[in-house]
């Protein structure tokens, strides 16, 4: 064990006190891990679009003071009783989403939504004693995703950690723990596009791109980006993108702009944005006979959307994901051995960078909607 196993921790982490206002560093005190959960040392992380959401309170119910943070990379630090799968100085993932691998949906093939490490956005406390890890003066801060990743310290249960190869740069594939891997694993996994197929992406933005990507790792011919910023477009062709609709040049509804490029519809079609309209454009774009919608983008919990069950009878498919269908603990690992061996780019996705103490820069990137993924390094 390391020498702090069983200390109280003290270290700098970015506390979000109240909503939309900017993070304050602070000293917290970061607890021991108990019974299956893990302490580990946040090497780099980055900023994720479901942070900015939930910073600014979108979300069902605010949930404040909270350490937000849940893209990341790091060291086992110490682990609690029970955990069998990582030991100290393992280089790790931590995910806002699990694998206990005993429920009947981790000993299913066909699905990763563990019933007991699910996302869960509202809870702010550990699972196995419904405490808090972090505190200021003894009072306690909130977890956020289960991850909490803008600290230098955090505290995980064991089966959101993924082990991976330890020569694997952390500052790279940090990234691959939430959104690059939703995106490519939508294409790759659900959509599975044929070499030489068409693919239509809608929303250009990380997920869309990584889902481009996924499309241009399968040796898909047309892939085809839709957004409607337009900016998006140049960026987009290092992914692979080879061709651009932009909805609002358009008098007509995109699918048939779509259906009318590609003598019929795309062969597959993949939804990044969570826009009801682009749901049913992406699924109405897809050719009869053997067309294939995956939607990632997630709407409003209480959002209908309408298409005629015609389009379904024509043979058309339509499947949603979750975090590109990728087990955890099982699957992340030969992702970031795609990177290592050169057929996964993440460098591209890679915009900007900066130390732990700028990491309110990092929000603001993202609220202006500069760059795809800023890199936060802990140790400045």
């Amino acid at each position: 064990m390391s020498g702090t196993a069983g200390l109280v921790i003290p270290c700098k982490a970015a506390v979000a006190w109240e909503a939309g206002k900017p993070l304050v560093m602070e000293r917290v005190e970061v607890a021991p891990p108990q019974a299956m959960e893990v302490r580990m040392k946040v090497k780099y992380t980055s900023l994720c679009h479901t942070d900015l959401y939930f910073w600014e309170a979108k979300g069902q119910n605010p949930l404040f003071p909270r350490i937000f943070g849940h893209e990341a990379a790091g060291v086992v630090e110490s682990v609690g009783e029970g955990v069998s799968d990582v030991a100290v100085g393992d280089h790790v993932l931590p995910v806002f989403t699990g694998e206990c691998g005993e429920c009947s949906h981790c000993q299913s093939e066909e699905s990763n939504m563990c019933d007991l490490l699910r996302i869960n956005t509202e809870r702010g406390v550990m699972l196995s004693d419904g405490k808090s890890r972090f505190s200021i003066d003894g009072s306690p801060i909130n977890h956020f995703l289960g991850t909490s990743t803008f600290s230098e310290y955090t505290v995980v249960h064991a089966g959101c950690l993924v082990k991976i190869n330890p020569l694997a740069p952390m500052d790279k594939v940090c990234v691959l723990s939430c959104g690059i891997s939703t995106g490519l694993g939508a294409t790759l996994n659900v959509a599975k596009p044929k070499q030489g197929s068409s693919v239509a992406i809608f929303g250009l933005g990380a997920v869309g791109l990584a889902a481009a990507e996924g499309a241009r790792i399968a040796g898909a011919s047309r892939i085809i980006g839709v957004d409607l910023n337009p900016n998006r477009f140049e960026e987009a062709k290092k992914f692979g993108v080879n061709e651009f609709v932009n909805p609002k040049d358009h008098d007509r509804p995109v699918q048939q702009v779509i259906a009318e490029m590609t003598n019929g519809g795309v062969d597959r079609s993949v939804e990044c944005t969570g826009n009801i309209n682009a749901m049913v454009s992406a699924f109405e774009c897809v050719h009869d006979g053997w067309g294939v919608a995956v939607l990632v983008g997630v709407p409003n919990k209480d959002a209908v959307f309408m298409t005629k069950p015609i389009n379904l009878l024509n043979e058309r498919t339509l499947k949603g994901t979750f975090f590109g269908n990728y087990k955890p603990r099982s699957d992340l690992p030969s992702v970031v051995d795609m990177y290592m061996n050169k057929k996964l780019e993440v460098d591209k996705f890679i915009t900007h960078r900066v130390p732990f103490s700028d990491i309110n820069k990092a929000f603001d990137l993202m609220v202006k909607g500069e760059g795809l993924r800023c890199i936060i390094s802990m140790e400045e």
